[in-house]
């Protein structure tokens, strides 16, 4: 049995947990500091209160070290890995995989995953791209590290940043394994058949003409995501490619006052604000637009918003710090344009119009994505696992 730690359930990493256990015959424990995302929370950079709306707990065996109703706690930073110890010792698994090194409840699952003495999985974002760092803290946290990936038995490395992450600390090829970031894509109507009737239906809806080209940001509404310069970028288009353009906001945050007050200002583009939306009410919004845009100024450790567009044909727009640029990104599924720079995503946004509304395209979109599956993350893990377990 497979054991794996983690702060709360997670949507992106449930359908993996599941997979592994169902197809490739890893049985999988989790173990959960906390239910907040099933209890319901208020996440505070979204501003809004939630709960996921798609299954997260069934196809493995769940356990939780506290529960929102009896008192545990609502938020990320708050979750403790108190009787994680206890618990491991009564599970005793075959190996263990812990999910990042950040915040300190990661860093204790460690310890504690360490003292079973038996093999364990490390499986997070790592990059080097998303914090800027100088040379002291670089230095430090690569001593810090190095100790961390040497002692763990394998490394799943998501992506092309994190396996160069891995690389440059020193981490030999045999401890690697592919294990991609991935979206469930069962809670989507992502084919051409529902294309063609959700493009029509939500930008009636919406309110959008059917001969404009939309331009999507789906996410946190907020300085760090850069949707700010999606407006400013658009708002230096031609007149001609500004009035044939709708801005659609999915999301809330902080700075979607600030947003509503510069559409104000002109020239301006057709700007239309949806709120946040749940999973299973995305589709309708992915085959609305014709582009994905996500500017994100630093701290876009990946961005799985461009997989759940591709996964639906469309194209994206994204920043140098977009994590998953190098390996979702290409001249035929969007664009890469300087982070911070509003000429740059002006010329991007020019460049990707030959882009929009070809067939070949979203073929193309959804070949490339398909490699970053559910079914690949689960046998990687499955690969890891067998090959420390059989090796014990």
């Amino acid at each position: 049995m497979l054991a794996v730690i983690e702060t709360h359930p997670i949507q992106y990493h449930a359908p993996v947990y599941r997979a592994l256990q169902a197809q490739f015959g890893v049985p999988v424990t989790a173990i959960y500091g906390s239910d907040f995302s099933i209890a319901g929370y208020r996440d505070q950079e979204f501003g809004a209160t939630f709960a996921w709306d798609t299954d997260l707990l069934s196809g493995y065996q769940p356990l939780f070290l506290s529960r929102v109703a009896q008192g545990g706690p609502r938020a990320v930073d708050q979750v403790s890995a108190r009787g994680l110890e206890r618990t491991l010792r009564q599970l005793a698994p075959r190996a263990t995989m812990v999910c990042g090194y950040s915040p300190r409840f990661h860093q204790v699952a460690l310890f504690h995953a360490w003292r079973t003495r038996r093999p364990v999985l490390f499986r997070a974002e790592t990059t080097d791209h998303a914090q800027p760092r100088g040379r002291l803290k670089t230095w430090v946290r690569d001593r810090a590290l190095c100790s961390i990936y040497g002692r763990c038995d394998r490394l799943l490395y998501v992506g092309k940043r994190s396996y160069q992450h891995y690389k440059r600390l020193g981490c030999p090829d045999e401890k690697l394994v592919f294990s991609p970031y991935c979206v469930d894509t069962t809670p989507f109507t992502a084919d051409e058949a529902s294309r063609a009737r959700l493009r029509t239906t939500t930008r009636e809806r919406l309110g959008i003409p059917p001969d404009r080209t939309v331009l999507l940001f789906s996410g946190k509404l907020s300085t760090l995501k850069g949707a700010d310069l999606l407006l400013r970028a658009v708002k230096q288009m031609s007149t001609e490619w500004r009035d044939g353009s709708v801005v659609l906001f999915v999301g809330s945050g902080e700075l979607r006052q600030a947003l509503a007050e510069d559409d104000g200002r002109s020239p301006s583009p057709m700007v239309v604000f949806a709120g946040f939306q749940n999973q299973t009410q995305l589709s309708g919004y992915y085959h609305t637009a014709d582009l994905l845009v996500l500017p994100s100024r630093h701290s876009e450790t990946w961005g799985l918003v461009v997989n759940e567009a591709l996964h639906h044909g469309l194209p994206c727009i994204v920043s140098g710090e977009v994590g998953c640029g190098p390996d979702l990104i290409a001249p035929d599924t969007g664009q890469t344009f300087e982070t911070g720079s509003v000429p740059a995503l002006a010329a991007a946004l020019q460049r990707a119009k030959v882009l929009v509304g070809r067939a070949e395209v979203r073929d193309r979109c959804r070949a490339t994505v398909d490699r970053y599956s559910v079914q690949r993350a689960a046998a990687g893990i499955a690969q890891a696992y067998r090959a420390v377990t059989e090796a014990a």
